[in-house]
Parts: structure tokens; sequence; C-alpha cells
């Protein structure tokens, strides 16, 4: 069937920071406009910026993409997503990868939301992130959580577990990072205080992964996360959403913002489909023995 010609349109992408998991979600927004027929043969008018993890120069972008005036702003990640909404009222704005959209006050709540702001939420359901870590280690009591405090979705999720733990008999240990360098140092502080680590997709851990896995291989702490691109970088596990879909579910959005949809009118969306990833070659480094129904439940066993 042949794609309907599409009167060119320009869409702006920016993003906190380029990791795998935000890069996935920019390639599925792609995706979805390709799919649609809106391509830059066809006279798409596409430009992308990373603020490189500084809120700053994610205002700044924010800030020069108004002026570009585009027909629908895509912001990446709870901090460029703020910085947008913070500077129009006006222009199309679609968020991504935002665990809790109305608690970084980027709409009012989960229903349409009047203004000019959609999107698609990251957010996972943590009892199921619990029983993963119960899963993986059966006898642990104390969870430690790197994060950073400045990142809206990460201070939810520390609350979230600061109440959901002691339910289940189990501590949360805590360790901030404010900035991509600190995020080893933070980890080393961990060792000796807790019988696993859990990460959630804050920006600054997700970029510094690789830090976080050398303390946990080090000291024998199992690593569980919530990205599943990090299962591939050395955590054990993690259930997670596929953020290649989740760039998709917001580019098909952008597409009916395009195709003349107000924003206001559109519910903001969550993805339906966590996968659990799983590396038993990490679990070994971290002195875990995985269970064979684990395994068989994982969508993908990393090599």
């Amino acid at each position: 069937m042949a794609v309907p010609q599409v009167q060119a349109q320009s869409v702006a992408v920016t993003s906190i920071v380029e990791h795998p998991a935000l890069d996935s979600v920019k390639d599925g927004v792609q995706e979805a406009l390709d799919k649609a027929g809106y391509t830059q043969a066809k006279g798409l008018k596409w430009q992308f910026q990373t603020a490189q993890g500084n809120t700053a120069i994610a205002a700044q972008i924010a800030r020069k993409f108004i002026g570009d005036k585009p027909d629908v702003i895509v912001a990446i990640a709870t901090p460029s997503a703020q910085a947008v909404v913070a500077a129009t009222k006006t222009i199309p704005v679609v968020y991504s990868a935002v665990t809790d959209p109305v608690a970084a006050q980027l709409v009012p709540g989960w229903a349409a939301s009047g203004t000019n702001v959609t999107g698609v939420s990251d957010a996972l359901a943590l009892d199921a992130q619990i029983a993963l870590i119960q899963k993986i280690v059966p006898d642990a009591k104390r969870v430690g959580m790197v994060y950073n405090p400045g990142e809206a979705n990460s201070v939810v999720v520390v609350k979230q577990l600061r109440e959901a733990l002691p339910k289940v008999g189990m501590s949360l240990v805590e360790a901030t990072a404010a900035r991509t360098v600190d995020v080893g140092a933070a980890a080393r502080s961990l060792v000796g205080k807790v019988d696993v680590i859990y990460t959630n997709t804050d920006n600054n851990v997700v970029s510094a992964f690789e830090s976080l896995v050398k303390v946990a291989n080090s000291a024998k702490i199992p690593l569980v996360a919530s990205d599943t691109d990090s299962v591939k970088r050395g955590a054990i596990a993690a259930l997670g959403v596929n953020y290649r879909d989740l760039g998709v579910q917001t580019g098909n959005l952008v597409v009916r913002i395009l195709k003349g949809e107000k924003p206001g009118d559109i519910p903001s969306e969550t993805s339906a489909k966590p996968e659990l990833f799983v590396n038993p070659a990490a679990a070994e480094k971290q002195g875990v023995v995985l269970s064979d129904a684990l395994l068989k439940s994982a969508a993908e066993i990393v090599k």
C-alpha cells in the first residue's frame, strides 16, 4: 500500500543525555514518523540535540527550539521535558521516558491535560521490581540504591521504595550521586551495608553504569536494574520497558498531532509490556545462582 504524501512538517527532539535507552527512544520516534510517511526525503525537518546531562544546557536547547517554532517538540527524559514545558505553553510537547509526569509537573494528571503537553511514561509497577529482587536474592534485607537527588523521576521511585520495602521485610539504603562522576563513589559507599543494589532509570546512573558494575563485581553485590539495556552492560537482570517500543509509541502520538489532533486532547500513556532480560555471566561474577524458572521467564538471555 502506498504511503500517502504528507505536508512538510518540523519535529525537534531533545534528550537530557545520550545513553542506550534514551537513544532507543529517539530511534523509535523516527521509526514511527517514517512509517507514517514523515521522512526527511519528503521534507520533514528533523533536528536533535542532547543536553549532555546538564540542565542548564537543556534549558538553552528548549529556548532554541521554541525560537525555531517546530510543529512538535519531543522531550526525552524528565529534566529535558521539564525544561521544554517550562518554556512554552503553545508549541505541542510530547514527553517520553518520564517516570512520573504528574510529580514532574508536566501534566496535571494522567487524563488528557487540556494543555499543550502529552506523552509516554516509562513508569514500572514497583511491586514487580521488588518481586524480581526477591527472586534473584531471596534472603535480601537491605536494598541499596544510587540516584541523583536532582532528578524528579528518581526521587519519586526512592520515596515509593522507602514505603514499599518495609512491607516485605526489607529496607532501603540510599547513596546519592548528583553528577555522573559521583556514581562509582556512591556505589562504593554501599559496600558492606547492602545485600543487593537496585537501579532505576536514573540518567546519571545509566550514563555511568560501568562504574556501578565494577563495584558490584568486585564486592560480589548482586545488581538488579529496571533498564533492560543495563543488563547487557553488567546487571544480573532487569524487568523494564523496551525503549525502542516506547519511542515508537511516542512517535505515534507525534504523528497524531502532526495530523491535527491537539496534545491536550490526548491522555498520557504508559508502556504496557515490561520485558525480563537476564545476564547469567553477570550473576556468576556477582555470586548469584539464577533459578531455572527465572531463566525460562526471560524475554532475552544476554550471552
